[in-house]
């Protein structure tokens, strides 16, 4: 006797026995659908068929829509870990010289970003000791440089954080670094009445680390943060 009926018994005794396997396997069941359908022939309209494939094709997207959910919330618990990480970091020296030295060094490396610089409206020289000692991470500008830096010379209000893309940054920002530049975080800063704006940018050899389609929201905490600290020093 041949063996092959007791194959067809033994496998159909344990679809009866769980037919679950078969109704989770979608490869499964797409191939009992399709054998149904040749059954029936091609002049019959299967209704139920058509509204299982639409059905099968809403569940895809949905699953889609789930993997990118999961995916984007993911992304911004660990943007969120970096931020904090970074504001506790920036929160440690003692001296202003140390915080801004820091903020070049090891906050830009926790934010994985290639350069920081902090950008004053002052009338103080450039040759200023200050500024020379601290010129690898302050540069200094005319009143009025960093609204037209952030609007492109446009008359329109800046915003408090500035994502985009550039072919080279501004060597006044940047520095001999300026020509690396391919995308920038530029985040406005409010030091109180009395006082002339600031500029913290964030400058990336990568075009795609800043662009216009991020959300801002853990960038203006951050430069919320770094606005109230730099107040402390300045006073």
């Amino acid at each position: 006797m041949s063996s092959k009926p007791q194959m067809e018994d033994e496998l159909r005794e344990k679809i009866i026995a769980q037919p679950d396997f078969i109704l989770e396997d979608q490869d499964l069941m797409r191939a009992l659908i399709a054998a149904n359908e040749r059954a029936m022939g091609h002049n019959i309209v299967d209704l139920r068929g058509i509204a299982m494939e639409r059905l099968e094709a809403r569940l895809d997207r949905l699953e889609d829509t789930h993997r990118s959910v999961i995916a984007a919330a993911y992304d911004n618990l660990a943007g969120m870990n970096q931020v904090h990480r970074a504001i506790l970091r920036m929160l440690d020296p003692v001296s202003f010289e140390t915080f801004l030295r820091d903020l070049g060094g090891e906050v830009a490396e926790i934010l994985r970003v290639d350069t920081i610089k902090l950008v004053l409206e002052t009338v103080q020289d450039e040759h200023d000791p200050t500024v020379r000692r601290l010129g690898s991470v302050l540069s200094v500008a005319e009143p009025g440089y960093i609204n037209g830096y952030l609007t492109d010379g446009r008359s329109s209000s800046p915003r408090q954080v500035t994502l985009r893309q550039v072919s080279e940054g501004d060597p006044q920002v940047y520095g001999d670094e300026a020509s690396y530049m391919r995308s920038e975080a530029c985040l406005l800063l409010d030091f109180g009445p009395g006082r002339l704006p600031g500029m913290l940018a964030m400058g990336a050899e990568d075009p795609h680390q800043f662009t216009p389609q991020q959300g801002t929201d853990l960038l203006a905490f951050f430069a919320g943060v770094f606005e109230r600290t730099m107040r402390r020093w300045l006073s």
